[in-house]
């Protein structure tokens, strides 16, 4: 049985990240998993977990918009995007600053969302690094639908943060890494949105 937390529990949720744990959270789209990313241990726990090819990257969540830019490159579209768009359901792939997590990631491309909850920020900058944040699910498997789902599939994970269960579409992914902006991954928000406010 895998122990379950309240938010109002975040330092219990703080010593578990800090010591190499992952935990299933709600975000404002789906159920997440997440664990710190100055890890390898964790990284690894993360994989197992997700049952995930070594090649497919796990997204990162940030607190805010400082942290962000600490470890991605941020040109004018993504520029645009976060300051109408962040924090919210959308998840932009970037170039990574070259020293960031290269025995981690060998990538020069991340993909980072903005914390979409008092809660995950608070979570966040108690580990005082950003997280990995990654769908609750086996990868390419549909993503959980219940706490109970999570239990049942997400084996092995230190926790799972009690919460209404979100009725969101995973967010949409847009790559911003050329100056043609390209869709990864349809979600609540349309490339038509993002195309006004690129040409705004």
């Amino acid at each position: 049985m895998i122990r379950k937390y309240r938010e109002d529990e975040i330092e219990k949720l703080t010593d578990i990240l800090m010591n190499d744990g992952v935990i299933a959270v709600p975000t404002d789209t789906v159920y997440g998993l997440c664990a710190k990313i100055n890890s390898k241990k964790a990284y690894e726990k993360l994989i197992k977990v997700k049952k995930r090819p070594l090649n497919k990257l796990f997204p990162i969540m940030c607190a805010d918009e400082m942290q962000l830019r600490s470890i991605a490159k941020v040109n004018s579209n993504a520029e645009k995007i976060i300051n109408a768009l962040m924090p919210g359901p959308i998840t932009l792939v970037l170039e990574k600053k070259c020293d960031f997590l290269k025995d981690i990631i060998k990538s020069n491309t991340i993909a980072v969302r903005l914390a979409t909850s008092p809660f995950l920020e608070e979570l966040i900058r108690n580990i005082k690094e950003p997280v990995f944040m990654t769908s609750a699910n086996i990868s390419d498997e549909p993503v959980c639908e219940s706490i109970e789902e999570i239990e049942r599939k997400c084996l092995n994970i230190d926790g799972i943060v009690k919460s209404d269960i979100p009725n969101g579409t995973a967010s949409t992914i847009i790559d911003c890494t050329s100056k043609e902006i390209k869709i990864i991954r349809e979600g609540p928000i349309s490339i038509d949105q993002i195309k006004e406010i690129i040409n705004s």
